[in-house]
């Protein structure tokens, strides 16, 4: 699962503190893991019209955080509750037995639902190719 959860953050090209990047292009980050950092801010433009509230690594808008700690009783947005959170959308999308027996592909097409940076998404916001992603499966060492 670590290994998996590796993947989602290198397609979404994210780390822990990684708020989502807009139409201006600026990487931005935050520190405070005690809240989403969306809780207290507008949501960010992405292009034209579209704006997101994607945070962490697994670029969990906020309104889907707000079920999730909810509904899991997650005391913050620190590390270990973004992966909580992900390894149950990973299971919603009923992908979590591909993922303990390696099917990689199967378990991106499964979740392209979920990552808007998988193939097979329907977001439009482009992300990586099965290639790059099953290259990344096959070297990461997690």
């Amino acid at each position: 699962m670590q290994k998996f959860l590796a993947l989602i953050g290198y397609s979404e090209g994210a780390d822990y503190n990684t708020i989502v990047t807009g139409e201006d292009g600026k990487p931005e980050t935050f520190s405070d893991f005690s809240h989403h950092p969306f809780e207290n801010r507008e949501p960010k433009v992405i292009r034209g019209n579209l704006k997101s509230t994607a945070a962490g690594r697994y670029q969990i808008l906020y309104r889907f955080w707000k079920f999730y700690q909810h509904e899991m009783h997650l005391p913050d947005f620190s590390p270990d509750s973004q992966d909580q959170v992900a390894v149950r959308m990973i299971a919603e999308c009923g992908a979590l037995h591909d993922v303990s027996e390696g099917d990689v592909q199967t378990a991106i097409l499964k979740c392209s639902s979920r990552w808007a940076s998988f193939p097979g998404s329907t977001a439009g916001q482009g992300g990586k190719s099965m290639q790059q992603l099953v290259d990344f499966w096959n070297k990461e060492n997690v």
